[in-house]
């Protein structure tokens, strides 16, 4: 037995795959990476043509430093499909604050776009915009080391950086900004850009608006910065977003963004300051304040606070979007998402609660330009499956399902339900359930299967959250005894 996502997730996507290289007739680096981002039912495209000889091959050519994916295992327990969208694909193309977009796919202010190569190179790959890295009129100086991870496999669970803005002299960053909007006129430029005091702000903002970006966007979030005033510092306080944003307003005819912290207990404040100066977007979240402790992330044996984001931080994330989304005062300001999206899964989730686009940088630090091709792959598919032909659709569309716990059904139950057929035996659910849940679960050692006791399951489903095959189901939902 193999696990589909844990065995994708081992693949190490190297460049120029020696694994697709000697087969000729497909590209199962490929097709291995199309699981690995959530398009499964799609990877059979690029191995229909395979021989098992050649797929043997290819897994001979594997380098990974342990072992070698185990590609055909893969290939055959994924039930990859060979799906296509059919007829005319559904258009991801969608406006931002007026703005047309070919797709709802941004790169994040951030490492991922601090010159003109880079996002000339992101622009041709497929992505609709980028955010670029923020400028300012301060002298920036960066740390070495500046990243560390919480890893999860070979993957990052969670990353940390320090890195603050632009390096570059801001004369060169607007030149960048004017020449990609020159070549690249059917994308989206956005300016980021942050002062320390009006004059500025107000600078700034007349310097990207001569440059010809789309738009700005106003940075109240950056966790680390080393001067006082700037970044998270104005994002925490409502009056200062409020002024800046105002001032900038008053001085541009561009739709301004106003970017905000999530090291804040409520975001509605800073983001209805920034409503009341009338702003015409909110992105959202910057990195969370966090501390790890590697040494190998010190800087001269030194260690800070810094920003988190990657996986771990999107339910954070999504929870600041819904509580901006869902307030009925600013119903006229449009949402950009940003937080731990690496599938177009996550992408999904977050248009879904009101975002128009969305933001991506660490899983473009981690895995490069290309998971452009899974994220418009993936989510086109998702509105062919069903029968949805444009995005505006799906913005927004589960605010509706959403109650405050008080209102959650408290009388009725799902029960849990394990498949024998996929059960394994190794007791996971059992330990889980005797430790953490409510001794719902036995286990018969000599036949090495698991029994949920019916007068004791409560329907939480720890169990199924830790069965490492997915082995347990549910049940319908029935009102409890």
């Amino acid at each position: 037995m193999i696990h589909v996502h844990e065995e994708a997730a081992r693949c190490l996507f190297c460049v120029d795959a020696p694994c697709s290289r000697v087969c000729k007739k497909g590209d199962p680096a490929r097709a291995i990476r199309a699981i690995r981002f959530g398009n499964e039912k799609l990877a059979g495209r690029w191995v229909a043509e395979c021989t098992d000889e050649e797929l043997e091959q290819a897994e001979a050519a594997c380098i990974h430093y342990d072992q070698p994916v185990r590609i055909r295992e893969l290939l055959r327990s994924a039930d990859c499909g060979n799906q296509a969208v059919s007829g005319s694909a559904p258009s991801l193309a969608i406006d931002f604050c007026g703005i047309p977009c070919e797709n709802p796919f941004f790169l994040a202010s951030s490492a991922v776009c601090t010159n003109y190569e880079m996002v000339a190179r992101a622009f041709e790959a497929g992505w609709a915009g980028v955010f670029y890295k923020t400028i300012c009129m301060q002298e920036i100086r960066e740390v070495s080391p500046r990243f560390d991870a919480v890893k999860g496999g070979t993957s990052f669970a969670g990353f940390r950086n320090m890195e603050q803005l632009s390096e570059n002299p801001v004369e060169m960053d607007f030149d960048i900004l004017r020449r990609l909007k020159e070549n690249y006129p059917t994308k989206v430029v956005v300016a980021s850009i942050m002062g320390q005091t009006e004059e500025q702000w107000i600078e700034l903002a007349k310097m990207a608006e001569e440059a010809g970006v789309d738009a700005v966007e106003l940075n109240f979030s950056c966790p680390q910065m080393r001067l006082a005033g700037m970044g998270s510092d104005v994002g925490q306080n409502s009056e200062l977003v409020t002024f800046y944003t105002s001032y900038v307003k008053r001085n541009v005819k561009n739709p301004v963004i106003a970017k905000m912290t999530p090291n804040i207990t409520q975001i509605n404040k800073p983001a209805m300051g920034s409503y009341f100066a009338g702003v015409d977007a909110i992105s959202a979240i910057n990195t969370i304040k966090s501390v790890t402790m590697s040494p190998m992330a010190a800087v001269s044996d030194k260690l800070t606070v810094s920003g988190y984001s990657g996986r771990a931080v999107k339910p954070i994330a999504l929870r600041f979007i819904y509580e901006m989304t869902s307030n009925k005062i600013m119903k006229n300001v449009e949402f950009s998402g940003i937080g731990g999206i690496e599938t177009w899964r996550d992408a999904l989730e977050f248009i879904q609660l009101g975002c128009r686009n969305v933001q991506v940088c660490t899983a473009v630090m981690e895995y490069g330009y290309r998971i452009i091709d899974d994220l418009l792959l993936g989510l086109q598919n998702y509105m062919a499956e069903r029968g949805v032909e444009r995005l505006d659709t799906l913005v927004g569309e589960q605010l509706p399902n959403f109650v405050l716990p008080s209102d959650l059904d408290r009388d009725t139950v799902v029960y849990p339900k394990i498949d024998r057929e996929r059960c394994m035996g190794c007791g996971r659910c059992y330990t889980s359930c005797m430790d953490g849940g409510h001794q719902a679960i036995s286990f018969d050692t000599a036949t090495r299967q698991p029994r949920i006791i019916g007068t004791k399951c409560v329907g939480c489903h720890l169990c199924r959250l830790v069965c490492p095959t997915g082995a347990i189901g549910l049940t319908k939902r029935i009102r409890k005894k």
